[in-house]
């Protein structure tokens, strides 16, 4: 008897994500997959986006057609880069190859180019969108610790207002979910570099045997420095690290688990 061939059809089904109430009001397609209502099997399983983890590269293009679907960008559209923990920009309008720009050392990508879509990787690192209301340029940022310290927040940023008319006030910011303060247990070393990296003092917990730090107090703190109105900043909640049900976490598991995408179009 011959061998059984699996056939997997690609799915054009929408992803689960989640979305900005902020940049929603203001029509921007954007979206933070979740973990669930993708077609990848454990220990990825199942919405993996990341391509590069392990996981086959038939689920992971599944996949990436629902999060498209779900976001509202042309499939084969989005531009990511090669993400370093840095501070480097990576400024795209569309002409290039996707599989070129994806070789480009970036953690932030800017556009103004309509009919694409910009996003980062995420399995704990803090994710943000940013989208200018008047212009309608956005830029999705990759904060891991090394990143915020390195000052990806502010290049990202001067990037974004160097596609428009420079006012911050015209940005909307939203912090998605990653480790939160509960569960970013850090040494002293890096609670030291992470605190003079941050305008507000209020950012590490030592009533725990190690600090913690929330990593998202500190993008607040930067994005408000920089001219961002506090009540154009939102925090979509949830913790990667201690809800394992609903997000992927490199910290929790190691690196044999699936990332998430957080991706935005410009309007």
């Amino acid at each position: 008897m011959g061998k059984l061939l699996e056939v997997r059809v690609l799915s054009s089904a929408p992803a689960d994500v989640l979305r900005s109430r902020l940049l929603t009001e203001l029509g921007f397609c954007h979206g933070f997959n979740l973990r669930t209502g993708g077609t990848s099997l454990p220990p990825f399983e199942s919405l993996n986006l990341g391509r590069a983890v392990g996981d086959d590269p038939l689920c992971v293009e599944q996949n990436h057609q629902r999060f498209a679907v779900a976001v509202g960008y042309p499939l084969g559209s989005l531009y990511e880069a090669s993400q370093v923990h840095g501070s480097a920009v990576c400024v795209v309008d569309g002409t290039a190859p996707v599989a070129q720009v994806r070789t480009a050392q970036a953690d932030a990508v800017v556009t103004a180019a309509s009919g694409i879509g910009i996003g980062v990787r995420i399995a704990d690192c803090v994710p943000v969108l940013l989208a200018n209301s008047h212009t309608g340029a956005v830029a999705a940022i990759h904060a891991g610790w090394r990143g915020t310290v390195r000052g990806v927040v502010e290049a990202g940023v001067e990037a974004l207002l160097a596609q428009g008319d420079g006012d911050p006030r015209r940005l909307t910011a939203a912090i998605f979910p990653h480790i939160r303060r509960c569960c970013f247990e850090v040494g002293e070393d890096v609670a030291q570099e992470l605190l003079l990296a941050s305008p507000d003092a209020d950012v590490v917990d030592r009533t725990h045997a190690k600090p913690h730090v929330d990593l998202a107090a500190i993008v607040i703190g930067k994005l408000s420095a920089l001219g961002v109105l506090a009540t154009r900043i939102e925090q979509v909640p949830g913790c990667t690290f201690c809800e394992p049900a609903r997000f992927f976490s490199y910290r929790r598991d190691g690196q044999r688990t699936g990332r998430h995408l957080i991706a935005i179009a410009s309007r």
